[in-house]
C-alpha cells in the first residue's frame, strides 16, 4: 500500500528559493522531490552521525561577537611558521 502524501508549508529564503528551482529544472526533477529527498538525507545523516560532527549551515553570534570577528578578519596579520608548513604540504 503506497504511503498516504500531506502537505507541509515552511518559510525559506528567496535565495534559497532560486537554489532550489534551478536545481530542479536543471535535472529534471519536481521541488517536492527534492525537499523530502533532503530531508530524508538530513535525517539519515542525525540518526548515523555523532552529533559532534554535524555542522550547521549557519552559525548565529551576538552583534558585539560578529563586529569582533569583522575586526580581527580585517586585521591582517603575517602568516606563522605553522601555517606556512601548513601549506606548503
Amino acid at each position: 500500500m503506497p504511503n498516504p502524501q500531506t502537505q507541509i508549508s515552511a518559510f525559506i529564503s528567496g535565495a534559497t528559493k532560486s537554489l532550489l528551482e534551478e536545481y530542479a529544472e536543471a535535472h529534471g526533477l519536481k521541488k517536492a522531490y527534492l525537499i523530502e529527498q533532503a530531508l530524508l538525507y538530513h535525517f539519515q545523516a542525525l540518526r548515523e552521525l555523532p552529533a559532534d560532527v554535524i555542522i550547521p549551515p549557519r552559525v548565529v553570534v551576538a552583534r558585539e561577537s560578529g563586529e569582533e570577528l569583522l575586526e580581527r578578519l580585517s586585521r591582517q596579520s603575517p602568516p606563522t611558521a605553522a601555517m606556512r608548513e601548513l601549506f606548503q604540504k
